[in-house]
């Protein structure tokens, strides 16, 4: 029996990518469990594979837990659909979207065809995880997210407390990081600097130009 290899990658987060082997007569929905036993994601919610172009533009689709508006439209169901009823080419794409509540969006390659299986492998098999899948915030976790929002956020309260204003940055590193005081004394050190080259800046109309009493003429 052939085992065909799927690459699954988000739409929206290329560098994140599951491998999965499979075999040929397992089901649409053995697929879909198996993307998100690699996920962590809840596998059951309402999703969808659609047999794709090599563009990804969506055609038939198969679905699982579908709404009524999709069953009175006699859509294709995941658990009765097996994959290689639907395999027209030796690199054929699904596009697929999980969780139409919150959505994430699929890409589905066939990369490679086994013919022979493993018969020391429970298929389907994750032969590949790179990146970590995004967190779903929905009711399970929402507590965990926020009490871990809040611990960053405690963790620059010392800004607020010096009235720290964001806007502020850019001008304290053209500064050097030294802040206004040290601005005000490099301008006095430039007075200085013009009063030491032309004088105190008061006129001596007392004396000569060799320091001789006028009055002595």
């Amino acid at each position: 029996m052939a085992i065909y290899r799927f690459r699954v990658s988000f739409e929206d987060y290329d560098d994140i990518t599951r491998e999965i082997d499979i075999k040929s007569n397992q089901t649409f929905e053995d697929l879909h469990r198996a993307i998100h036993r690699s996920t962590g994601y809840n596998a059951d919610k309402s999703s969808s594979f659609y047999v794709s172009t090599d563009n990804w533009i969506k055609g038939e689709e198969i679905a699982i837990h579908p709404t009524q508006r999709k069953i009175d439209n006699g859509v294709t169901l995941m658990e009765k659909s097996k994959l290689s009823s639907f395999i027209e080419d030796p690199h054929q794409k699904f596009y697929y979207i999980y969780n139409f509540d919150r959505p994430y969006d699929f890409h589905v390659e066939l990369i490679k065809i086994i013919l022979d299986n493993d018969p020391k492998i429970e298929y389907p098999y994750l032969v590949k995880s790179v990146g970590e899948a995004p967190k779903i915030i929905d009711k399970s976790n929402i507590d965990s997210i926020v009490a871990s929002s809040a611990a960053v956020d405690n963790d620059f309260d010392f800004l607020n407390e010096m009235d720290f204003v964001p806007e502020d940055t850019d001008e304290l590193e053209a500064m050097g990081g030294r802040g206004i005081n040290a601005q005000e004394e490099e301008s006095d050190d430039e007075e200085d600097e013009q009063e030491d080259e032309f004088g105190d800046g008061e006129e001596d109309y007392g004396n000569d130009e060799y320091g001789n009493d006028k009055d002595d003429y």
